[in-house]
This record gives structure tokens, C-alpha cells and sequence, in this order.
């Protein structure tokens, strides 16, 4: 599924528009059609039904979305908010005016007590184009439907939530369903902004599906995409085959940040796994996992610390970072192995914070760099405070990883993957149980073992994001609850993904 900024929505309806040569008006019908379709299951026939249209090309939207519920017997009265309609939209409210439709004046001193006896209040008031402060008449409109009881349906987006970002989100009204016009917009997946959306779906009203993909920055990565680039082991594979991993961690008081990496690794298919961390920390680790090799790394006070004979040139690929500690000398090891590894190194936890002061490093590098900070480790990245990432993580991303030329796995509740092209990846799996301790370095050590199985470094990153996620949900779903459901719980969940996923 795509996901398209505004100026790429546009671009989308220019073409069909200009180039294919569908009119706007024709655009505006098949649009209100198929979301008067997608509403009926959800209202009833004596259902009071007020239609809140603006003067652009949601409100042209909205009267073809009343027309056609009033064709089919449904008491739907609607509401003109705005003035000054555009020319398709002054057509749609034509249409609806000759069936019989009957326009009232949200500026009328009877519209609050009118709106108040509502059962389904459908908006279809501003659309892509808004930004910043509200202005009257839609403020109003807006706080007098949220005071409301009734259900509220949205056209393509909630009216005051802007399309790209919540930079300067304000307010907006709250709707129960959102249906949106043929792609989600990146506020669907914000934090701010995407509560506002209520539950969402989207709407193919027949714009050029292949003009749209090329179109889009982003998309959703889906099990259907999971399954077509999962590699399939072949019959004569081996240990060598498989990856020869190197996950450098865990100090003396987080010997369990490396533990569940390294589980983590060695269950989604890492064939060698070298364990590089303190001597006093491998016996712990070693208790929890057999499999494992280890390599005795120097230390001071209980923390890594750099040391001139490490040798990555072993390996398929590194993790470093997690428990390590964030002293000079520990920032020194992260960042010699930047510099010796020619395969993909991914930095997670502690590790970046080592890079923070010398992000030069990144560009520097030939082979592929995965950094994979949870948003307070990014917003330290930027220099910025955490709400301000939140409210444009897209663009400050894709920003971050154009520059550096890194892969940027911004986890969240939508995990924002962007590869050094700009290439934008959202995964949609994962549940609030994963905001405990642990599941990023259970992440780390999936994405490890997905890099050194993948020839494409985003399609590994991608599908080891989604199977850390559905590994959450297939055990809250069979034995687990949000409440209980450990990081170290994930490698049971594991091996029914994969199963699903070989199927």
C-alpha cells in the first residue's frame, strides 16, 4: 500500500486529469460513489445524516457522497461551511440541489441545535490542503461536531489534520472512520495526528495505479511482501552459507542486552554467531545459549573498550552497541569497526550514542551502515527534543539518511524504515507489549541474521522489522497479553512467523 504527501496526491490527479485526461468532476463522482459505499454498512436508513461540505474538492466530494445516500432513501440534509466553491464542486452541489437535496447554512442560528440531533455527522470539509490555524468558519464546525454523540465519517482525511506532518497541528475533528481517497497520507501513520483518523481504509476511485507507485515516496510493507523476498534456503545450504555474524556488546551491568540479541540472531537463522564481549560477561550469556561462539574483548570497569586487535574481517556482518557503554574509549571500538568492516555493521543503543559527535564516519563507509534508534536516540542524533521528531519523523528521516547515507530504522509504533535513497518502508506489525525492555535488542539481533541472508539490504531490514513485530502479535493473539509478553518471549513467537511466512 502507497503512502503519498499532498504534493504527491496532486501530482497523481494532474496527470489523471491533464495527461489521461479524466475531468475533476468525473474524479469527484467515482470518489463520493465508492465512499458512499463503503458508509452504508455503518448507518441506517432513519439515521439523521448531516454532510459537512467545504468549498473545494472535499466538499464536492461530500455532496456527491449525500446525493447518493439521498437517492437511496437515507434523510441526509447538507451543510455548506465555507464559501466561494470551486467549479466541480458548485456542479456536485447542483446535482445534489436537483434531486431534492436540501443545503443548509452552518452559520444559520439553528445549525448547533440541528447538528446536536445527529446520529451520523459525515465530513467532507477541507482535505489535503490545509495547514497550519484553523480559521472560522471551520473551528467552530469542528469543536461543535467533537461535542457531539454521534458517529462521525471522514473523507479522505479529518478535517484540520494536515496530509505530511503535525508541525503545525493545532486541532482537528475527531472521526470514528476515515476513508481515504485511494493512499494513506503520512499523518495516518504520526503519532500526533493518526489517533484522529479513528479507524481508516482506503478508497480506489480509479487514478493511475502504476503513475501513483511511481509517484509515491512510501509504502507499507506487507506480509505479501515478506513472503515474495524471504530467501528460501536451499537443499545443500550450511552453516557458512547461512552467515557468519559478529555482535559486539554487554557490560558487566547489561549482560542481557547481548543475551537476547544473540538468541535473537541465532533463531531467525544466523548460520555462525561470534559473541565479542567482556570475560566475566561470556558465562552469562553462554547459560542461555549454547550455539554461540565468543571472543574475549578488553574492558575497563566493567565496560568495552577499544583495543587494536579486533578483527571483523571474518565476518558477514556486526552489531555493535547494545550494553557496551557510552565512555570515550567505548565510543573508540564502535568506531574502529565502522572504519575495518566492509560488510553491513549495524549500530543500535549505546553505539549511537558513540557516533553522535562524529557522524562523518557514516558517510565515509562503503558497505552498508543500519542504525536503528528508537525516537529518543534519534531526536539526540538531531540535536532536537523528542516531540519535534514525532511531528515530521518522514521527513526528518528521509533527511537523516539521504545525508549520511545509512539505513534509518526509526521504530515506533509505525517503524519507519528509509534507505540512503530515500526509499520510505512503514511496518504495521508490532503491539504495545514490545515497550518493554529488550525488544530492540532482540530486533538488532533479527536484523542481523535477515543481512547476512538477503542480497538487497532493505528488503533484510524490512522483513526483519515485520517478523520482530508479528512475533509480538502471534503471541498476544495465542498465549501472551500485552501486560506479561517479555522481550526474551519473542523467540517462541518466531518460529510460527516463519512457519506462516514458508507457507
Amino acid at each position: 500500500m502507497y503512502i503519498v504527501t499532498a504534493k504527491e496526491m496532486y501530482e497523481v490527479d494532474r496527470y489523471a486529469m491533464e495527461d489521461i485526461g479524466i475531468s475533476g468532476s468525473i474524479l469527484m463522482e467515482s470518489a463520493g460513489r465508492a465512499i458512499a459505499e463503503k458508509m452504508k454498512p455503518l448507518i441506517g436508513t432513519t439515521d439523521r445524516i448531516f454532510v459537512l461540505c467545504g468549498s473545494g474538492n472535499n466538499g464536492g466530494d461530500g455532496y456527491v457522497v449525500a446525493r447518493t445516500l439521498l437517492n437511496e432513501g437515507y434523510d441526509v440534509t447538507a451543510v455548506q461551511v465555507g464559501r466561494n466553491l470551486t467549479a466541480d464542486a458548485a456542479l456536485c452541489q447542483q446535482l445534489y440541489n436537483r434531486l431534492g437535496g436540501h443545503v443548509a447554512d452552518v452559520e444559520a442560528d439553528t445549525f448547533q441545535s440541528s447538528l446536536d440531533s445527529a446520529d451520523v455527522i459525515i465530513d467532507a470539509m477541507l482535505g489535503l490542503g490545509v495547514r497550519g490555524e484553523l480559521r472560522s468558519p471551520y473551528t467552530e464546525t469542528i469543536q461543535a461536531v467533537n461535542s457531539t454523540d454521534a458517529l462521525v465519517l471522514a473523507v479522505d482525511l479529518p478535517s484540520g489534520v494536515p496530509a505530511d506532518d503535525a508541525a503545525d497541528f493545532q486541532e482537528a475533528l475527531q472521526a470514528d472512520y476515515t476513508f481515504i481517497i485511494e493512499a494513506p497520507k503520512p499523518t495516518a501513520f504520526i503519532q500526533k495526528t493518526a489517533p484522529f483518523y479513528g479507524k481508516w481504509e482506503t478508497v480506489s476511485i480509479g487514478l493511475p495505479a502504476a503513475y501513483l507507485g511511481r509517484q509515491a515516496g512510501a509504502r507499507t510493507w506487507t506480509k505479501e511482501d515478506v513472503k515474495r523476498t524471504f530467501p528460501v534456503r536451499q537443499s545443500f545450504s550450511h552453516k557458512g552459507t547461512n552467515g557468519k555474524g559478529f555482535l559486539i556488546g554487554g557490560g558487566t551491568e547489561m549482560p542481557g542486552s547481548v543475551t537476547m540479541a544473540s538468541m535473537a540472531a541465532l533463531r531467525a537463522g544466523a548460520g555462525l554467531l561470534t559473541v565479542g564481549t567482556l570475560p566475566q560477561v561470556i558465562p552469562s550469556v553462554l547459560s542461555h545459549l549454547a550455539e554461540a561462539t565468543f571472543t574475549s574483548l578488553a574492558g575497563e570497569n566493567g565496560v568495552l573498550v577499544d583495543t587494536e586487535s579486533l578483527d571483523v574481517s571474518p565476518y558477514d556482518a556486526v552489531v555493535a552497541g547494545m550494553g557496551m557503554g557510552r565512555g570515550e574509549d567505548t565510543a573508540a571500538l564502535t568506531k574502529r569497526v565502522l572504519e575495518q568492516a566492509e560488510v553491513p555493521v549495524l549500530l543500535d543503543a549505546d553505539g549511537l550514542y558513540h557516533i553522535k559527535s562524529d557522524l562523518e564516519i557514516l558517510r565515509n563507509r562503503q558497505a552498508p551502515t543500519i542504525l536503528t534508534p528508537h525516537p529518543g536516540e534519534m531526536a539526540m542524533l538531531l540535536d532536537m527534543k523528542v516531540p519535534e521528531l514525532l511531528e515530521q519523523p518522514f521527513e526528518l528521516a528521509r533527511k537523516f539518511a539521504t545525508v549520511y547515507q545509512v539505513y534509518l530504522v526509526l521504530k515506533g509504533t509505525y517503524t519507519i524504515v528509509t534507505a540512503p535513497d530515500g526509499t520510505q518502508l512503514v511496518n504495521t506489525t508490532g503491539n504495545p507489549g514490545l515497550g518493554k525492555g529488550g525488544s530492540g535488542d532482540v530486533l538488532s539481533g533479527i536484523l542481523l541474521a535477515m543481512l547476512m541472508q538477503h542480497e538487497d539490504p532493505l528488503e533484510a531490514i524490512a522483513n526483519g522489522v515485520y517478523v520482530h513485530g508479528k512475533a509480538a502479535d502471534v503471541l498476544v493473539e495465542d498465549t501472551h497479553s500485552q501486560q506479561d509478553l517479555l522481550a526474551t518471549d519473542l523467540m517462541k513467537g518466531l518460529a510460527k512467523v516463519f512457519r506462516d511466512i514458508s507457507l
